[in-house]
């Protein structure tokens, strides 16, 4: 018989909203910050100065070579590195000062350095050669660039979701096979894994204790590289069913088959996006003097384009995501009979991520992808209550 003895903290939740609302004030900073910091670049010239600058400088360096793509990763580098000097503060306060302050960073700051410098490492492996392709692109198909460029996007997502696990995550985090210790909690896994039909290559452990207190758990990779993941601190403070309650919720995204419906969705709204950078380019080059739809200046008016759209869609992103969420907990609930211990995880994911249960709707219509946890406890509370 489950018994339930996670309580949600009430001085927990406190911080929680507290934390919660200091976040997502640096976050509409950042936001403003940017829009000013790119319509600065439009405004003062200084983004076609410096492409005349760039251009100039390789075709002395270079005479008649083909140095377009140069240019577009020099704008890039220019335009990018006052933003990050300018925002490094920012992100110091909001990634490393204030999570320590509540107490849910464990992180060390050279850690916090090093996780940087790798971020931006893969961010300038991957970003690199797509910028170079969004503009070469537009250049090779003027008229239906925007068509090419959703299709190499989504192509890179789904090999990205297939490699995640072997080639970034390691970067990041040390996986090991779960150890001897949690062999029964192992074995009940990959048995619930098989029941639904999802095959795993296995189960692994990752170090989530160097950097944070909060806890979780993921089924990532696509075929041969799928496996399930779960934190250190999930394995050090969940029980077995609470732990099995919480894969459950990621296998229902597998039986649900929501990762081909998730880049679906990503591809039509990408789509819609680049139509807009589209019909936004023609009016660049009128307002803010462009060489052309693909001339490298664009790159501030482009940043403004997508992030206005973002922002319009991300309540219908948020909501799809919600609608998914919720579907994968009910199967969860299904599928491991365990409401109670459902709710338990829920409850202890709460307290111990120190996570905002019962958010404003107005927070959750805007920026949660989730249900919100108190709605995801009440749920399966409701399963558990006897029936009259």
């Amino acid at each position: 018989m489950e018994t339930d003895q996670e309580l949600l903290d009430p001085k927990r939740q406190a911080e929680a909203r507290e934390y919660a609302a200091i976040r997502r004030r640096w976050m509409l900073a950042e936001l403003a910050l940017g829009v000013v910091y790119l319509a600065t670049w439009l405004g003062t010239g200084w983004s076609v100065a410096a492409r005349r600058a760039l251009q100039s400088a390789l075709s002395s360096a270079w005479p008649g070579a083909e140095t377009w793509w140069l240019v577009v990763l020099g704008q890039a580098v220019a335009l990018g590195i006052p933003w990050f000097l300018l925002t490094l503060p920012i992100s110091f306060h909001t990634g490393f000062r204030l999570p320590h302050r509540y107490g849910q960073s464990t992180q060390s700051l050279q850690g916090w350095i090093s996780d940087g410098i790798k971020g931006l490492a893969v961010a300038g492996a991957l970003g690199a050669p797509l910028l170079v392709s969004f503009f070469g692109l537009i250049q090779w198909a003027p008229g239906m660039w925007w068509i090419w460029t959703t299709a190499l996007y989504t192509l890179v997502t789904a090999i990205m979701a297939a490699l995640a696990p072997l080639v970034l995550l390691p970067l990041f985090y040390h996986q090991t096979p779960l150890e001897a210790e949690h062999a029964n909690l192992r074995d009940r896994l990959l048995d619930l894994a098989g029941r639904v039909g999802a095959k795993v290559e296995g189960v692994y452990r990752i170090d989530m204790s160097r950097r944070t207190r909060a806890a979780n758990a993921a089924l990532t990779g696509l075929g041969r590289t799928r496996r399930i993941l779960l934190g250190d601190t999930l394995l050090d403070s969940f029980s077995g069913d609470e732990i099995e309650t919480v894969l459950a919720h990621e296998l229902g995204h597998h039986v649900h088959h929501d990762i081909p419906f998730s880049l679906a969705v990503d591809t039509a709204l990408n789509a819609l996006g680049f139509l807009m950078v589209f019909g936004g380019l023609n009016l660049g080059v009128t307002w803010f003097g462009l060489a052309g739809a693909a001339d490298p200046a664009a790159l501030p008016w482009i940043g403004i384009l997508l992030g206005a759209f973002g922002l319009v869609t991300m309540p219908i992103s948020n909501a799809y995501s919600r609608w998914r969420e919720s579907l994968a907990d009910d199967f969860s609930l299904a599928v491991t009979g365990k409401p109670t211990a459902f709710a338990s995880a829920m409850t202890r994911l709460a307290n111990q991520n120190l996570a905002e249960a019962e958010p404003s709707r107005w927070v959750v219509f805007l920026l949660y992808s989730h249900p919100p946890l108190q709605a995801r406890i009440d749920k399966a509370r409701g399963l558990a209550a006897p029936s009259n």
